[in-house]
């Protein structure tokens, strides 16, 4: 699992409040924790779809929120988390605190969002520099020094729901995959309007109807920034952008390590990749001169944009890169401007009837610029101690279920199995807030400048992670903030995150059954365990280094039942004309089965003969399969469930809660039988671990 919160899954259920509480709670309680037997369908079989069986009768009376795309457990648990974070930041953004404090930058930033007379009377004047700045460029050469000038370290390759940015590249700092012990840059493509490439070259009724609809949307943004001709101006951005998305790699491809490391040294780009001034373009992004490494995920797209600037028009170039900075700040520009913008992304791309309130845009803009100085806040009112440790403990337990399934494997060698538990061993697990937070001092933040703001957020991010360059991996880094929604597993760094705001009902009450406790966050942990050893985390040893541990044959019985499972998951069609993509959601796939799998085997060795006990007519085992499906309970918009299956690694909520009939004891557990719809004859499961 990836980002969820402000990213491919973001709802909301509460309604609008004040923009400074006069009087702000001092404590939002829990979700409800436990069994959820309102929601079950007894009318479903459970062998028929396990999904609806768990979930059906939720399904049947929840509406899907007007300001939101979808809804489901991680929605009500993203409620819960952003009422918090308002909770916290309202109060910050009313109460004095001293300058320079992260109370008063966390108050001020949400202040100036919630300007809105003020960023009206401002109009389009705060994009006057950029437009200054597109004015000078006149030739190849001062449109690669722009291009370098606005690179930001806004993408992830990691991240399969942000595989495109709106910049023309993106910079990753992460990890050398080949020398771990060191950070390197990476250079993912970019430069796209629309979520992927499919999105311009899929012929199919929808898509076109989609490109139709983006080029009203772009006309109508250009004619808002008052520039003539923008019917026509908008038609050249289009084709420009579709001769990117032409060369642009696929997200299976984007998905693929060794595909993807791809070191270049950078004097030899301007040979490689000829088009772009590099060196020009290396220096306006402050890249230090002695880093002359770099990795290029995508090289096929870097290229293939380098000829692009080359031969396209200066003033096509200028128009689109004037287009995107105007997008990428809407949030921050005047009313016309965000409402044209959520007309097509929010509406068009993901059937959300309304824009979410600005105060709930404010909490997450806010939250996004300044992550850790509300995560702090957050980890100190909303995770004890107490919780902490049973989670930790929760964790040891499914590792050492994890290395009992790995001493248990019969077709895996003796020399695989040890290098797949010195791996084990020593994956670093955090558990609710990282051991050290984020300096914001040299940050400034105004109360009454919402777009200078959010661009020197972005320039603090970047420069905050070029700083990483020349320096020893500090391992200890977490991606996430303890108040977002989700859990990470970082290969390089052989390390997972386990944010705090995860860690609570439905997915973990401290105090809770067992059964429910490994079904919902248990699975969970053994799903980002599980990711160590996925088909992208099986390349990595215990160094964190990209280096096959698998003798040859181990490996080919690794990818064979990885190929079982992709077929099994090319089968799922949630609608007539688009079917899953087994590859592109393989690593979560197999993600899921194993954490099933390690999980459980946690549970029964904790718990032993006591798991039988009944509650609420359910056994114990039962319990724990119910706890997994109630994850993924969801609701989802048609236009939104599309994007999904076309751009995220991750299969649909429908899909992942069947990765049960892979499990042996779920057959048992609920007396499926051969003929029903979830049946698969034991030699056709695919455990994997």
């Amino acid at each position: 699992m990836y980002r969820l919160l402000c990213a491919a899954l973001c709802w909301s259920l509460m309604g609008p409040v004040s923009v400074l509480a006069a009087e702000p709670s001092t404590a939002v309680p829990p979700l409800p924790a436990g069994l959820d037997v309102s929601a079950i369908d007894r009318t479903v079989a459970p062998g028929d779809n396990f999904f609806l069986f768990t979930n059906g009768n939720w399904i049947k009376q929840a509406e899907i929120p007007a300001d939101r795309s979808s809804a489901g457990t991680w929605a009500s648990l993203f409620d819960l988390t952003e009422k918090r974070l308002a909770d916290l930041i309202q109060t910050a953004a009313g109460s004095p605190a001293p300058a320079g404090s992260e109370a008063r930058l966390l108050g001020d930033y949400y202040r100036a969002f919630m300007d809105e007379p003020g960023i009206e009377a401002r109009g389009l004047t705060p994009l006057d520099q950029t437009r200054h700045d597109l004015s000078l460029i006149r030739d190849r050469r001062a449109l690669s020094g722009y291009l370098g000038g606005t690179l930001r370290a806004d993408v992830d390759v990691l991240n399969a729901t942000k595989i495109y940015t709106s910049h023309l590249f993106g910079l990753w700092i992460a990890q050398d995959l080949n020398h771990p012990e060191r950070y390197v840059p990476f250079i993912l493509q970019g430069g796209l309007g629309l979520p992927d490439r499919g999105y311009y070259l899929d012929g199919s009724p929808k898509m076109a109807a989609i490109r139709v609809a983006y080029a009203a949307h772009v006309e109508k943004m250009l004619g808002l920034l008052g520039l003539a001709n923008a019917n026509a101006r908008a038609a050249k951005i289009i084709a420009l952008e579709r001769r990117i998305a032409q060369v642009h790699s696929t997200v299976e491809v984007t998905q693929d390590v060794l595909k993807g490391n791809n070191r270049w040294n950078r004097k030899d780009f301007n040979r490689r990749a000829p088009g772009i001034d590099w060196e020009v373009l290396w220096t306006a992004a402050h890249l230090p001169r002695e880093q002359q490494e770099l990795i290029v995920w995508q090289p096929g797209a870097v290229q293939g944009i380098a000829k692009l600037v080359a031969s396209q028009p200066i003033e096509t170039w200028k128009d689109l890169l004037l287009l995107h900075a105007m997008e990428s700040s809407s949030a921050v520009l005047p009313k016309s401007v965000g409402d044209e913008h959520f007309a097509f992304y929010g509406h068009t791309l993901n059937g959300t009837p309304e824009q979410r309130p600005r105060w709930k845009r404010a909490i997450a803009s806010t939250d996004q610029a300044l992550g850790d100085a509300a995560g702090k806040l957050y980890a100190e009112k909303y995770f004890s101690p107490e919780a902490k440790a049973r989670v930790a403990a929760m964790v040891e337990h499914i590792r050492a279920a994890f290395k009992e399934r790995i001493d248990a494997l019969d077709w895996m060698s003796a020399a695989t199995k040890a290098s797949a538990k010195a791996k084990l061993a020593v994956i670093r697990v955090g558990v609710g807030y990282p051991d050290s937070w984020r300096d914001y001092t040299e940050l400034k933040i105004s109360k009454d400048d919402a777009y200078g703001n959010e661009q020197r957020a972005e320039w603090f991010e970047y420069r905050y992670q070029l700083a990483k360059l020349g320096k020893a991996v500090d391992r200890s880094e977490w991606v996430m903030e303890p108040q977002t929604v989700n859990a990470v597993n970082l290969p390089a760094m052989n390390a997972l995150n386990f944010p705090a705001a995860a860690l609570q009902p439905p997915f973990f009450d401290p105090n809770g059954d067992p059964a429910q406790n490994y079904g919902a966050i248990g699975t969970i942990i053994g799903h980002e365990i599980s990711h160590s050893f996925d088909d992208e985390g099986a390349m990595f040893d215990e160094a964190g280094r990209l280096r096959n541990w698998w003798t040859p044959d181990d490996l080919k019985h690794f990818k064979a039942a990885g190929e079982r499972l992709v077929a099994q998951f090319n089968a799922y069609h949630p609608f007539p004309d688009l079917a899953v993509n087994g590859q592109q959601t393989l690593s979560e796939n197999i993600a899921d089965v194993g954490g099933l799998t390690a999980s459980l085997a946690a549970y029964h060795a904790e718990v032993g003969e006591h798991r039988v006990d009944v509650v609420a007519g359910f056994t114990g085992d039962q319990r724990f399969f119910l706890g997994f499906a109630n994850n993924w309970r969801g609701k989802f918009r048609e236009q939104a469930l599309r994007n999904q299956v076309l751009t995220n690694g991750h299969a649909p909520s429908e899909y992942r809660a069947s990765s049960v009939r892979n499990i042996d004891a779920w057959y048992q557990a609920f007396e499926v039988k051969p003929g029903q719809t979830l049946y698969l004859a034991p030699a056709e499961r695919v455990p994997v671990w």
